[in-house]
């Protein structure tokens, strides 16, 4: 199931500046996605991080890799109208920079999944070659 941003949006809350998803390459419900994350210059955190020297941040990476988990879980009918949060962030690595003009590939395996939350397998590539990579913890909640 392939998946544009337009897309997307009706799946999870996500907006513009923190939606981070492009499209959705591959997506099967409650089980696994890959998605795309194309890198544009002017994203808003590169004017600070680092001038002259642009890095896209974990934390970024990591964010993104959850919207990509939320969008396959959100799509099966039993959690539809729920929201994904963090509930942790397991094992964790970086292995690579992100830059400007690089396409971010997230991959995501649900591992867990019940009516409170549940833990997937987390990676990101660039080019092939693994930038990211490790477990999320997420909750299952009402949105307002």
């Amino acid at each position: 199931m392939v998946l544009n941003q337009e897309e997307i949006k009706q799946i999870i809350p996500h907006r513009a500046p923190f939606l981070f998803l492009d499209e959705v390459l591959e997506c099967e419900v409650a089980k696994r996605t890959k998605a795309v994350w194309r890198i544009r210059e002017d994203l808003f955190c590169f004017k600070g991080h680092f001038p002259g020297n642009p890095i896209l941040p974990g934390v970024l990476i990591t964010e993104a890799l959850a919207q990509a988990g939320a969008v396959a879980i959100l799509q099966d009918e039993k959690y539809k109208g729920r929201l994904a949060v963090f509930g942790g962030i397991d094992r964790v690595r970086f292995r690579g920079m992100v830059k400007p003009g690089d396409d971010l590939v997230l991959e995501t395996e649900i591992l867990r999944l019940s009516a409170m939350g549940g833990k997937g397998k987390v990676k990101a590539t660039v080019d092939g070659k693994t930038v990211c990579e490790g477990e999320i913890l997420f909750v299952l909640t009402k949105q307002d």
